[in-house]
């Protein structure tokens, strides 16, 4: 339990500076944003499979053009994973 709990913290520590790093950068390309912001769900993804949680990654992008856009798509995915993992971390806290 101690070893999944902690590859869970990395994954999201990961996650969480990739994010950071990728809209600190004033140069960086739209695909770059677009690239992180889906990577960063992808990590949060994996984190919560070892939990052993059934998880839905799709991010539908119809009608998505701009990579603002799409950047939101996956922001909105990663806050609804992101409450997935608070709420099965807190039931494995009790």
């Amino acid at each position: 339990m101690m070893r999944n709990l902690n590859k869970t913290v990395l994954a999201l520590l990961a996650a969480s500076v990739m994010t950071t790093s990728a809209f600190a950068a004033s140069d960086e390309g739209a695909t770059d944003r677009i690239q992180s912001a889906k990577g960063s769900v992808e990590a949060l993804t994996v984190t919560l499979e070892n939990m052993g949680a059934e998880v839905d990654p799709s991010v539908n992008l119809n009608g998505a053009y701009t990579a603002d856009q799409k950047v939101s798509l996956y922001n909105a995915k990663h806050a609804e994973l992101q409450n997935q993992f608070d709420t099965l971390h807190a039931q494995s806290a009790e």
